[in-house]
C-alpha cells in the first residue's frame, strides 16, 4: 500500500507511468477500442471506467504544457462537431487537474487509431460508453 496514491493505479500502470518521458503518449480507451492488436504497451484494467482511469492517471502524471493541445478525444465517425457525453466529463477532469485553459482536442477516427499505434502504452478499460477514448501527452515536473 502507499499513501496519497490513487489506488487504481497498479503496479503495472505506475511502471508505465514512471517510464514515459516529455511528450510521451498514453492513451486511455474503452472496452470496444482494438486496444490489443495496437498497443505497443497494454496495460488492462477492465473492471473500469475510462473517466475514472484518465482521473487516476491525472492525479500524477502532468500534461504537457509547451504544446497548445495535450489531450485528445476521437470524433464522433459522420459527424465531427457531435458531442457525447463522456467528453463533458474529459473537459472536467483536464479542467480539475490541470486547470480551467486545459483544452480537449479532437482527432477522427483514423488518425486518433494511428496515434494510438504510435504511443508509449495503451490502457484498456471496461467503459461502455461510445467514444470513451482519449489520449494523454506527458509534461514535465518541475521542480520546487
Amino acid at each position: 500500500m502507499l499513501k496519497n496514491i490513487n489506488p487504481l493505479l497498479t503496479p503495472d500502470l505506475l511502471i508505465v507511468l514512471r517510464s514515459m518521458g516529455h511528450s510521451d503518449e498514453i492513451v486511455v480507451v474503452d472496452a470496444n477500442f482494438p486496444a490489443a492488436s495496437m498497443a505497443q504497451r497494454l496495460v488492462r484494467l477492465d473492471g473500469l471506467t475510462v473517466t475514472a482511469v484518465t482521473d487516476a492517471i491525472l492525479s500524477v502524471m502532468p500534461l504537457d504544457d509547451f504544446v497548445p493541445e495535450a489531450a485528445w478525444r476521437m470524433e464522433v465517425v459522420g459527424d465531427p462537431q457531435a458531442e457525447q457525453p463522456i467528453f463533458d466529463e474529459f473537459r472536467a477532469i483536464l479542467a480539475s487537474r490541470e486547470g480551467p485553459g486545459c483544452r480537449l482536442a479532437s482527432l477522427e477516427r483514423f488518425a486518433f487509431y494511428e496515434r494510438a499505434k504510435a504511443a508509449y502504452a495503451i490502457v484498456a478499460t471496461g467503459e461502455g460508453r461510445l467514444y470513451g477514448n482519449i489520449i494523454l501527452k506527458k509534461g514535465v515536473v518541475r521542480s520546487a
